[in-house]
């Protein structure tokens, strides 16, 4: 009977340890970029969602990364970007991981010569055209773009 009770207060413990702890890392891990900030982003996404990739392509027929930032850009804030990532990659200021905000760029090495470019709208997510899935919405913590991640640029 004494192991009885035992268990059932380990049980307790585990369970309200658990509970108390699991929606604090939830809630730090996991934050939404649906916002009233993000709209103009958003709309914009919902026109371009699933746009194949298409390396030079500049409208709805087919995009590539740099192009969609660019087209983003300027129907969502009259905002007038370079056409390519080199060019992009020079403008506003580089900015800490930790004080990345919507609508900062996000760049990445993803070869030794490649770059990509991409729209980062907070909680972990970025809109971008990906050169498998089109035009979609990933996250930082993917293991393919976190080991890709370059860095930050404010240009707003």
């Amino acid at each position: 009977m004494k192991f009885v009770k035992s268990l059932i207060l380990y049980g307790m413990v585990v369970f309200v340890s658990a509970c108390s702890n699991q929606p604090e890392r939830a809630e730090h891990t996991r934050q939404h970029y649906n916002t009233p900030d993000n709209a103009p982003f958003l709309a914009e996404y919902k026109k371009w969602q699933g746009v194949p990739y298409r390396l030079g392509g500049t409208n709805y027929s087919g995009v590539d990364c740099s192009a969609f930032v660019q087209a983003v850009y300027q129907d969502a804030y009259s905002l007038s970007l370079p056409r390519t990532t080199a060019q992009q990659v020079k403008v506003g200021e580089k900015i800490a991981y930790k004080s990345a905000q919507s609508g900062d760029l996000v760049f990445f090495k993803t070869g030794r010569k490649t770059r990509h470019v991409g729209i980062y709208l907070g909680g972990n997510t970025f809109m971008h055209a990906s050169t498998s899935k089109g035009v979609v919405l990933s996250r930082l913590d993917n293991p393919y773009w976190a080991s890709t991640f370059w860095h930050f640029r404010s240009v707003q």
